[in-house]
């Protein structure tokens, strides 16, 4: 089957078969599309869901601990602001090239999704870099107590999903250069920009968890 151009509504027309019942000409039909009709689209929403999820329950064990330790933080020094903040500012940054990349995919603008999808992985690595910084300003160990434990797998989660999507953008990026490219290439351009969004907006809350929480 062949994508429809100029147009995403194919005109299907009924034919008779061979055995004298009708059939329909699906050959005009669009094979892929974007946001809602994307089966890709669907996927991603349902991932988000789960991971969203799992941000909650470690965000409420969080509070939980809180709640019943006499002291928080539980014998460390609070969490050093720079560097999570200087991450944080990063991150809001990357929303610009993303979204720039989403709608060039789809436009099908290759080479400006090429463009964008670079600029991307240049902010995750530096996102990357400067996050290796956030561990070392916690000052507290993962071992040393359930204050520590709790901090570093917030972090951690988040910094799993942050990798995992590094990569999936690194792969977009070589197959976009390196062709040939299917067309449905660039709904999987479109909704990994939609799962960074979901990175970005993940991390607010849990930056004010660990940066702020204490503080007050």
């Amino acid at each position: 089957m062949k994508r429809a151009h100029g147009s995403s509504t194919a005109h299907v027309h009924p034919e008779a078969g061979v055995d004298g019942r009708f059939v329909l000409d699906v050959r005009e039909l669009p094979t892929y599309g974007f946001g809602h009709r994307s089966l890709m689209w669907w996927s991603t929403m349902g991932l988000m869901l789960i991971e969203g999820t799992v941000f909650a329950i470690g965000v409420m064990m969080y509070f939980y601990l809180r709640s019943v330790a006499p002291a928080w933080p539980m014998g460390a020094k609070r969490p050093d602001l720079f560097w999570g903040t200087l991450n944080t500012i990063v991150l809001i940054a990357s929303l610009v090239p993303n979204q720039f990349a989403k709608r060039a995919a789809e436009r099908e603008d290759r080479r400006r999704a090429r463009i964008w999808l670079v600029v991307c992985l240049v902010g995750a690595f530096v996102f990357l870099v400067i996050r290796a910084f956030e561990f070392a300003s916690l000052n507290v160990s993962w071992y040393t107590n359930a204050y520590g434990s709790v901090v570093w797998l917030l972090l951690g989660l988040h910094t799993t999903h942050l990798i995992t999507d590094t990569v999936d953008t690194a792969v977009l990026a070589v197959l976009l250069f390196t062709g040939p490219l299917e067309g449905k290439r660039f709904v999987d351009v479109s909704e990994n920009a939609l799962y960074w969004y979901f990175v970005v907006l993940s991390w607010l809350p849990i930056y004010a968890v660990i940066y702020w929480t204490p503080r007050y």
